[in-house]
């Protein structure tokens, strides 16, 4: 039970901080509320309190998992003069189950889904006047980041597996295998997605300003149902992903920008945006993969996701010629799901049964990057191939290129540039924590 009370203890510890000191999008520093005071009996004054630190913790050290997923997918390579294990560990596959790489994801965002779980609790505890409609938005908020969170650790445990049932951090559930944690998480999104269909027309709290337009029970039913797209998209059911779309924000003639942000600011308390770095950079940097550049088809306009260095950035063997220009500000907000995706995963959903369809959605991506229209034959493998490709670089550095190479089974398809690098198609379970 040692690395289990340390597992909680760290959880409640990062759960207090952000419950105490915790800025959005440039507000004051919250004054708040105990851990213990939110679980017992959730007041409509500690409310808003608790979703911002939430949100504020799903953004805690956002930029170790996306590098590591973004390096293994070879994206891009992240060389730092305070750790070598960004070129060493996770290039060559050799992860570690104690170093921070592995330990650093899996912690905070287990951390977030504590402090769901605690705000859940003092729901549940409740003797303040929320009405049941306010009641079930809540539920319905909380149920859908605590899905997204556990979405994230699947996403790098894979068949290793995860925890879904951490409510009682002296009694942890099991580890469960992959397809059973999807399964979890969709019921999960699905129980959230009845709670916002019944939450009225307001939710009693306000979220950052990544979520606007989707600030409203209606709003957030329609992030909920985008994720559970990627869900059903992970689980390989084109029907159930057909469905989500159709209750999502997805609009195939709108912004591939328009969806739900991160966001970051300079202010207070608040955190920096940790993937900006700025443009020809020695001591860290992350620089594109080779085959980024080599593989673009011409004319392609997202090319400009990375920029010429004035001179190569080389590290153990491994060079770059183009920094990673994605983020341009300490401020700019990272995405949690939008638009293109959706599109993209409609076109997905398609290919076999539509792929008249898959091709209309594909021209809708290809075209807003100056390409012209979809000229592949119509075949499944063709037009997995093209979907593939433009979530390569419509989604570049977004941590989506590992996971979509894992699930189509492609892995030994990524590049490597030295004899023994390797890439892995898990992250194992950290050993501290007993698992």
């Amino acid at each position: 039970m040692k690395n289990i009370r340390k597992f909680n203890i760290i959880i409640l510890t990062i759960g207090f901080l952000a419950f105490t000191s915790c800025t959005l999008d440039g507000g004051e520093s919250l004054n708040g509320a105990s851990t213990s005071s939110i679980s017992d009996d959730l007041s409509r004054g500690e409310l808003p309190q608790a979703i911002s630190g939430i949100l504020s913790d799903m953004r805690d050290r956002l930029n170790t998992q996306v590098d590591v997923q973004s390096i293994m997918g070879r994206e891009y390579y992240y060389f730092t003069s305070s750790d070598p294990r960004f070129e060493g560990d996770v290039v060559t596959g050799n992860l570690d189950n104690q170093t921070f790489y592995t330990t650093t994801p899996w912690g905070t965002r287990y951390a977030a889904v504590k402090e769901v779980n605690l705000v859940l609790s003092g729901l549940a505890n409740t003797t303040s006047d929320f009405s049941a409609a306010e009641i079930a938005a809540i539920r319905g908020v909380l149920n859908t980041l605590k899905a997204h969170e556990l979405l994230m650790v699947s996403n790098n445990q894979y068949t290793n597996g995860i925890r879904i049932d951490v409510a009682d951090p002296d009694n942890l559930g099991p580890i469960v295998g992959y397809d059973e944690a999807l399964t979890a998480i969709a019921g999960l999104l699905t129980d959230a997605a009845n709670d916002l269909a019944s939450g009225g027309s307001s939710l009693p709290f306000n979220l950052t300003s990544g979520y606007s337009g989707f600030d409203t029970p209606t709003g957030f039913l329609q992030f909920n149902k985008a994720l559970t797209a990627r869900v059903e998209a992970y689980r390989g059911n084109s029907s159930a992903v057909l469905s989500a779309l159709g209750g999502s924000f997805m609009n195939m003639t709108g912004d591939l920008t328009t969806g739900v942000y991160h966001t970051f600011s300079l202010s207070g308390a608040d955190l920096a945006n940790p993937l900006f770095i700025a443009q020809n950079q020695e001591a860290n940097v992350r620089v594109a993969h080779s085959s980024f550049l080599a593989d673009a088809e011409a004319g392609d306009s997202r090319i400009n996701k990375v920029t010429l260095r004035d001179t190569p950035r080389e590290a153990s063997g491994l060079v770059g010629t183009h920094d990673v220009w994605i983020y341009q500000s300490l401020e700019d907000s990272t995405p949690i799901i939008r638009n293109a995706e959706l599109i993209l995963l409609y076109a997905e959903a398609n290919m076999v049964s539509n792929p008249a369809e898959a091709v209309n959605a594909i021209n809708v991506i290809r075209n807003a990057a100056s390409l012209g229209d979809y000229a592949g034959a119509l075949t499944p493998s063709a037009l997995e191939d093209e979907v593939l490709n433009q979530k390569r670089y419509e989604l570049f550095g977004e941590s989506h290129r590992w996971i979509d190479m894992r699930r189509f089974g492609r892995l030994s398809e990524l590049p490597n540039d030295r004899p023994g690098d390797m890439v892995p198609s898990a992250v194992p379970i950290p050993n501290d924590d007993d698992f």
